[in-house]
């Protein structure tokens, strides 16, 4: 599996498609996986929503996109190869799809584009708004915007947000260069918009103002650090959004196909603004109810060298928060066994072991939260920087250490969690 696709809550259910190969655990003729979830922690799998119809215009894939309800009904608008263009599928319950007779609803790029896809729909006033993922070649990826009375009949506006090819990139992958941008998600967040693509192998997101069909962009960076790639999110049941994005593999396609999967999905994340303005990332709320045996300490002590090694809880599946204060000259951070799951020095912090640091803006104490699931790592710092890392073959006991100088920790928790599913995989 991949990209998430098309994520909505409706009728009282959360329903997330997926990209999935159903023949096997590597990318291939990409059909939409599908399950369904009351609460956004549980999930039951449902039948394959959309697969590839022979001679039709998703042929040799059913590439990603987005739902939206129009009159009561869902409605998926998605992406068909080769080549790339718009197509339509409905539903009357959720399990059965049927493809729309006028697909492909757009036919052809209105730009020279090196990519044409994954569209992103809202209803605006009395119109439908499309941002899809494109490029102007040799120029740059690109957003482009479209409106429809009807989903059906579409008319190209202008581009929401382009930029530009990063030359020191592989210039022959036009995603890889920037040429190219994947995977828009666009949604008001407060007072502003949030809009975000997956290019250059990573996530960039703007923060700005859209008025008059324009965005205009305040603030921007990465949305989550790491193997962290094509996230969608929708309006959960609380009014509030919930981002999940694809975590790829860090394993040769070998090690993939013996263990006989590959690919997951991020935990649930709830995006907001701080007083300040900046973006938020949190952990959703619901996932506490996996909690089981806890251990906690809530006064603060020194830590020097590896102290608190954890014995009696299962820590292939865990939760961890803490606050720490490090030394002025320390590393300090977390290791399972001899593995480093999160270390933080000098301003910076770093999941994992490929994991580039990234700066963590904290004055005094660091608030961390830390999830790890089989050899899944995603990190909360400050609720500013998410990260996540793939660790493969963790073993051993939990423990906090400090290197270079003595460093201190004010709270420390860790949750043992229960698994979603008795089919978890962990290898």
């Amino acid at each position: 599996m991949n990209d998430p696709n098309a994520p909505v809550y409706w009728n009282g259910e959360y329903h997330m498609f997926y990209q999935y190969n159903p023949k096997a655990p590597y990318w291939d003729t990409m059909h939409w996986g599908h399950a369904a979830s009351r609460d956004l922690v549980h999930w039951q799998h449902l039948p394959i929503a959309l697969a590839p119809t022979p001679g039709g215009p998703d042929k040799d894939g059913c590439f990603s996109g987005c739902m939206v309800i129009d009159n009561g009904k869902p409605v998926i608008v998605y992406t068909g190869v080769k080549p790339e263009v718009q197509c339509l599928a409905t539903t009357e319950d959720m399990v059965t799809f049927r493809k729309h007779p006028a697909n492909p609803v757009i036919a052809k790029p209105p730009v020279d584009t090196p990519g044409f896809r994954d569209p992103h729909v809202w209803r605006q006033g009395n119109e439908w708004m499309m941002a899809l993922g494109a490029g102007f070649r040799g120029k740059g990826g690109a957003i482009l915007l479209f409106s429809s009375p009807d989903l059906i009949t579409w008319k190209y506006l202008h581009p929401l947000l382009a930029g530009t090819i990063d030359n020191t990139r592989n210039l022959k992958d036009a995603v890889d260069s920037g040429e190219m941008w994947e995977c828009p998600d666009f949604f008001p967040l407060g007072d502003k918009h949030l809009l975000y693509v997956s290019t250059k192998g990573q996530v960039l997101y703007w923060l700005g103002t859209y008025r008059d069909l324009k965005f205009t962009p305040e603030k921007s960076g990465v949305l989550v650090h790491g193997p962290y790639y094509a996230p969608k999110s929708c309006e959960g049941a609380s009014g509030k959004r919930v981002i999940w994005g694809w975590l790829r593999e860090r394993r040769s396609r070998e090690a993939q196909v013996k263990a006989g999967w590959s690919g997951v999905m991020s935990i649930p994340a709830i995006p907001s603004l701080s007083p300040t303005g900046e973006l938020q990332l949190d952990p959703a709320r619901e996932l506490a109810v996996q909690r089981r045996a806890e251990y906690r300490l809530e006064k603060p002590f020194a830590v020097t060298g590896d102290v608190l090694p954890l014995q009696g809880i299962d820590l292939g599946c865990c939760e961890i928060g803490i606050r720490l204060e490090p030394g002025a000259t320390s590393t300090v951070g977390i290791r399972r066994g001899n593995q480093t799951l999160a270390s933080y020095r000098a301003g910076a912090l770093t999941v994992g072991s490929e994991t580039a640091s990234v700066p963590v803006a904290q004055s005094g104490v660091l608030d961390l939260r830390l999830f790890l699931d089989g050899s899944v790592i995603e990190v909360f710092a400050n609720r500013r920087v998410a990260m996540v890392a793939r660790l493969y073959g963790l073993s051993g006991g939990l423990s906090l250490f400090s290197e270079g100088g003595a460093s201190r920790a004010h709270t420390l928790d860790v949750w043992e969690i229960r698994p979603i599913s008795k089919d978890r995989l962990t290898s």
